[in-house]
């Protein structure tokens, strides 16, 4: 019973700093290795491919990351069910959660694979490709798209186990998956000039041979549950990880949506200003890492003492988020707005591309502070299984501040990638706007219900 424990971790006792610092670590660590895929893809076709080749991949890559965003949204779900189940002590619900997990992802991977194959010349026109780069958008949507049962598989074994407090597992996992791509971009880029197809083809690969490493892993492992033939089926706790995992999508899907309009504005300025802007959405993918592991780390950590009743210890974690998170997000702002030309090097020697990259990171580096606060709140609701605020501060942030205001500072005179950078920062102030107001009514509704039970009682 001791070795099942040890994978995975009791959040409810014991320092609040010290076991979301040791949680957090290794799910940044995977989140490093995962960025790494789009970037070392870029990178190394910016190197030995052609400069259509990385304005294919910075548009393309924003197709099969929106997909990649859903898939992790949906999953966040099967993580706090798991975590909230392992609070309560019920390791034979957690069993159902998997093995519903595995049906219902299933089916989920089909779809989107026929959609990613069937609508990427349609994806790529949307996305106002450049022409000289839209044949080579719609090859690498399309073989990224074959392969998106890898990327499904992965996101769902690393949401198990990050369900159970486990983030060791999952880092190991994609750092598999990165040795793989890395060595699979050198030999089908640099060596076979396969330029885009390339790039496409190792990604896949690489997603591929870490599910198989993974599952040979796990088999290895006493786990804390166990999943039996009859848990494998279309079930109760389906709807109850999509219940708390579909607003998280859709609210990933609408935000993402907004970014690729953002990216559609900006491929109408030119393949300078559209490589410019992929090239920094890669730097930007390494900036949003901090907050993205900490919303992570928060909605299990969360979840679990929600499980458990410790109400009042979920509240001190998201604090003591907030805290780690914009001490660390202030040393990206700086490095962000004043060096942004340096990370944007590393990807292409062409000076236009590079300064195009440079402008978009000066108005952008606020986000680095404002989105941990953001992802606080977001990790805090999560745990709770409330993803409706969630949801609603996605949808609102993106399309009534994000979009209107990219779009009206790319009509202004002179019109810079800073000026449309900017919109993303704003919208995070609105955003903890948002969420400091429902908190609010969080703790309002916290209190009655503690008085109905003295009342009660």
């Amino acid at each position: 019973m001791e070795e099942k424990k040890k994978l995975s971790d009791d959040f409810t006792r014991g320092s609040i700093a010290g076991k979301l610092i040791k949680f957090m670590i290794p799910i940044l660590g995977a989140l490093i290795l995962q960025a790494m895929y789009g970037a070392v893809d870029l990178l190394i076709v910016g190197k030995f491919g052609t400069n259509e080749g990385i304005s294919a991949v910075a548009t393309g890559s924003n197709i099969v990351n929106l997909v990649t965003f859903i898939i992790t949204g949906l999953t966040m779900g099967v993580t706090v069910l798991i975590s909230r189940y392992l609070g309560e002590e019920n390791s034979k619900k957690i069993g159902k959660v998997i093995g519903g997990a595995i049906c219902f992802f299933t089916v989920f991977a089909v779809v989107m694979m026929v959609i990613l194959l069937t609508f990427a010349p349609v994806f790529s026109s949307l996305l106002n490709a450049p022409e000289e780069a839209y044949d080579l958008t719609v090859t690498y949507v399309r073989i990224c798209g074959g392969g998106i049962i890898f990327v499904v598989a992965y996101n769902v074994i690393s949401g198990i186990f990050r369900g159970l407090g486990n983030s060791r597992l999952p880092l190991i996992f994609v750092a598999i998956a990165c040795v793989v791509n890395i060595l699979g971009d050198l030999v089908f880029v640099a060596v076979f000039h396969m330029n885009v197809a390339g790039a496409a083809l190792a990604t896949i690969l690489a997603q591929a041979v870490s599910v198989v490493l993974s599952w040979i892993i796990i088999r290895r492992q006493n786990l804390p549950f166990s999943v039996s033939r009859s848990d494998i089926r279309f079930q109760r706790e389906i709807l109850l990880f999509l219940r708390m995992g579909v607003p998280i999508a859709l609210q990933d899907m609408l935000t993402n949506i907004s970014f690729l309009i953002l990216c559609a504005i900006i491929n109408n300025m030119g393949l300078e200003a559209s490589s410019g802007y992929g090239i920094a959405q890669k730097v930007v993918s390494f900036i949003m890492l901090v907050p993205s592991s900490l919303m992570q780390s928060m909605s299990a950590f969360v979840g679990q003492n929600v499980g458990a009743g410790k109400e009042h210890r979920a509240r001190k974690a998201m604090y003591t988020g907030m805290g780690l998170g914009v001490a660390i997000g202030a040393v990206i702002f700086y490095m962000a707005f004043f060096f942004g030309e340096i990370p944007s090097r590393l990807f292409t020697s062409n000076p236009e591309f590079v300064a195009r990259s440079a402008e978009y990171l000066r108005g952008f580096s606020p986000e680095a502070i404002l989105t941990c606060i953001v992802f606080s709140y977001i990790g805090f609701f999560n745990g709770h299984g409330n993803t409706l605020p969630v949801m609603l501060q996605g949808i609102t942030a993106s399309f009534f501040v994000r979009v209107p205001l990219s779009y009206l500072f790319s009509l202004k005179e002179g019109a810079t990638l800073v000026d449309i950078g900017l919109a993303v920062p704003l919208a995070s102030v609105y955003g903890i706007i948002f969420f400091t107001i429902c908190y609010g009514f969080h703790i309002k509704k916290g209190k009655k219900a503690q008085i109905a039970e003295i009342e009660d009682e």
